[in-house]
């Protein structure tokens, strides 16, 4: 039998299933993965992405025996590269059988097409953005993944550090827990209203959640700003994220805090924990999908959150504006019957955001973490 490698560019929309659809496959077994959206798999990896007017990318299949056993993007992004003035390119939608050879062809691969555009770094698991998943998972394998991140098996960090890769950062990943009884400093939030002009905004309907989604974005532009790989949403990318998003939000589980001049200075998206019902949907909303998916979205049946996005505008963020969206959640929370958030990656070394939760007492949940190497 040969056991020869084959390392295959995507060609054709046969092959760019196979490289969505391939976790499906080697996660089958494992009740703590959670698949992306198809949907969003297919406009992320495909030309319409609008972040191909700043990035290149190119996907690779591995074969073994005539059979998928692999798969990995290589992505060069030309505005985080200007922006942190180095020369790096990234890789992304890593996964792998448990085979050493497997994964070091398609990292090989991988750094190749970097080498080929000049590039002497490569980092990752990141994608075209910070809307996508990145981190490798280090820690809390145990633990089912939210929706929105990456789960992945043991091995693969094990994989990667006997390539060559070491530490580049780390995202903590955090819950915490919600009782009737709020901490004493929310007691707080008045004061921060009538000192700061700062007050909560209660959307009514889709047109002003809309509206706001677009001005959550500009803040997330400004916010992120100093972290980590970050390069700033353009307008075209934030015109689908709203379309994408905010209709399937909840309004009471998003916070939005405008100034006494109607401005947007700080938000928060947070949704019900739809993790079991992405599974069993393969990730696949139509035909039949949402059936799994809808009744989690229920809050009032589904005791457990996820928190998606939060940001603050720098000149905002000594003001207490988060102060005020936690007190509006944890009020939301208590009514609908929410026990328990599980919060978004959030970068080690960004303490403002590690402190915000303190009087919550966060405990830890998963660690994830992206690599880098020079080639």
């Amino acid at each position: 039998m040969n056991d020869t490698i084959q390392i295959v560019p995507v060609r054709g929309k046969k092959m760019l299933k196979a490289f969505i659809d391939f976790p499906i496959e080697l996660y089958k077994d494992c009740d703590k993965w959670v698949p992306s959206f198809e949907d969003d798999e297919y406009k992320s990896l495909g030309p319409d992405n609008p972040s191909l007017a700043f990035c290149e990318r190119e996907l690779f299949l591995a074969y073994k025996n005539g059979k998928v056993v692999g798969r990995v993007a290589a992505i060069l992004n030309r505005k985080a590269n200007e922006k942190w003035q180095e020369n790096s390119s990234r890789f992304g939608w890593f996964d792998v059988i448990e085979d050493f050879e497997v994964a070091k062809a398609l990292i090989d691969a991988a750094v190749a097409w970097g080498k080929e555009r000049g590039c002497t770094k490569i980092k990752g698991p990141l994608g075209f953005t910070d809307m996508d998943r990145e981190g490798l998972l280090v820690e809390g394998f145990e633990n089912e993944s939210p929706f929105t991140v990456i789960y992945n098996y043991p091995y693969y960090p094990e994989f990667l550090e006997k390539l060559g890769f070491v530490k580049d950062v780390d995202w903590t990943q955090r819950y915490i827990d919600f009782s009737a009884e709020m901490p004493p400093m929310m007691q707080l939030a008045s004061t921060v209203e009538q000192r700061y002009g700062l007050h909560i905004y209660r959307a009514k309907n889709l047109r002003q959640m809309a509206r706001r989604g677009r001005e959550m974005f500009h803040v997330l532009n400004d916010a992120f700003a100093p972290l980590y790989e970050y390069s700033k949403l353009s307008e075209e990318q934030i015109d689908g994220y709203v379309k994408q998003y905010v209709p399937v939000l909840n309004k009471d589980m998003v916070a939005f805090v405008v100034n006494d001049e109607d401005k947007l200075v700080a938000f928060t998206v947070t949704m019900p924990h739809i993790s079991a019902g992405v599974r069993k949907a393969k990730g696949r909303i139509f035909p039949f999908g949402w059936l799994h998916i809808l009744p989690l979205l229920n809050a009032k049946r589904n005791h457990v959150a996820e928190g998606l996005l939060i940001g603050v505008l720098p000149e905002y963020q000594a003001k207490g504006a988060s102060l005020l969206m936690l007190k509006y959640l944890h009020e939301n929370f208590v009514r609908l019957g929410i026990t328990r958030m599980l919060m978004n990656p959030q970068l080690e070394e960004n303490h403002k955001v590690q402190t915000l939760f303190g009087p919550y007492d966060p405990q830890p949940y998963q660690r994830r973490r992206s690599y880098v190497k020079e080639i």
